[in-house]
């Protein structure tokens, strides 16, 4: 395995943007950015070989601060949505996080958020490490969190990201990797014919806000059943509240058999063009299924193509949406002297 870096850019304030390239015994390669600990490239070979890059990205590192799309990169402090931003934790409620959706928080506030953030960054122990640290009171939450997260890639062409996280007050995490996937290639056009399989049997309906009730809901016999070989695009034009409500899926799909760090299989991305397999692998509790439903607009992607809606997927692994709110839901809360860790795997082959 060769790692190499190079300096990618400068902000306007001084701060250094480093790009890693991990290329392994055959070729394969990934590239990372301390612009949110984000990946900006997996370039991995189809059914006959030919190599292609099968993630959406842009070719300025300046692009990626702002985003919509949030391509690629880690969003936190907590990803996903926090109803109205605000939650109540051992008493004391939190209710100043940014309002940035409608009237909820994303992804940590947007461009306050960690996907917005330079994190520092080395080799380590033959992969790249990026670390961040959250101060007390940063987008409206509690406690200083020192933030870490370790990439490694391997000659099986398999991109291992773990999640580490402590706090010096009580607090509310939740990170995943945004990126988002297209197994044809970037920019080769939608990934609705594309096949994807999820490990899941339950999901988690939502309002119109797309904020989940709290229930549970079983799949079978609706739109949200990917528990067989489906195309993402089959049903996604039936006339059902959570697809009109996100222009598509933007839904988080529960894992089956959850146990908490144990790694469990939660999905499978394949391309009958290509013959190329993504599989996913988590410790987290959930899955968000996203299905670039809002991509038209964002900057001119890294090899001059120009995305559109449903042109790539984001499968999030990640606690549940809105789960500081749920005490239903596997707990979001770290506390002193605990650690945050969480794992996630794509690994790409061919059939």
């Amino acid at each position: 395995m060769s790692i190499s870096k190079e300096l990618w850019g400068t902000t306007r304030d001084g701060a250094r943007i480093y790009r890693y390239t991990l290329t392994n015994a055959s070729g394969a390669k990934v590239s990372l950015s301390s612009v949110g600990a984000g990946i900006t490239s997996i370039i991995v070979p189809d059914g006959e070989g030919k190599m292609e890059d099968v993630v959406i990205g842009y070719k300025d590192p300046m692009s990626y601060f702002g985003d919509g799309p949030c391509a690629g990169k880690c969003p936190g402090r907590f990803a996903n949505r926090i109803a109205r931003g605000r939650f109540e934790l051992d008493g004391k409620v939190y209710d100043k996080l940014p309002i940035n959706n409608g009237p909820n928080h994303l992804h940590g506030g947007g461009i306050v958020g960690f996907a917005n953030k330079v994190w520092n960054s080395a080799k380590v122990g033959g992969g790249v490490e990026f670390t961040y640290v959250s101060e007390d009171g940063e987008a409206g939450y509690p406690g200083k969190l020192c933030v870490k997260a370790r990439y490694t890639w391997n000659d099986d062409n398999e991109l291992k990201l773990q999640f580490s996280a402590e706090t010096d007050e009580p607090t509310v995490v939740n990170l995943t990797n945004h990126s988002y996937f297209n197994l044809n290639g970037e920019g080769s056009g939608t990934v609705k014919d594309q096949i994807l399989c999820l490990n899941a049997s339950k999901w988690l309906p939502t309002d119109e806000n797309l904020i989940p009730t709290g229930e549970l809901q079983d799949v079978h016999g609706t739109p949200m059943d990917f528990t067989q070989d489906k195309p993402i695009g089959r049903d996604m034009d039936m006339d059902f509240p959570a697809l009109k409500y996100g222009k598509g899926y933007d839904n988080c799909f529960c894992i089956d058999n959850y146990t908490p760090g144990q790694i469990q299989f939660a999905a499978r991305l394949y391309s009958p063009d290509t013959d190329r397999v993504l599989k996913v692998y988590t410790t987290q509790p959930g899955i968000q299924v996203y299905t670039g439903n809002w991509v038209t607009g964002c900057p001119e992607g890294k090899n001059g193509h120009i995305y559109h809606d449903y042109d790539a997927v984001a499968l999030e692994c990640q606690h549940f949406p809105d789960s500081p709110n749920e005490a239903s839901f596997p707990s979001t809360v770290l506390r002193p002297g605990e650690t945050f860790s969480e794992t996630i795997i794509f690994a790409f082959s061919t059939r």
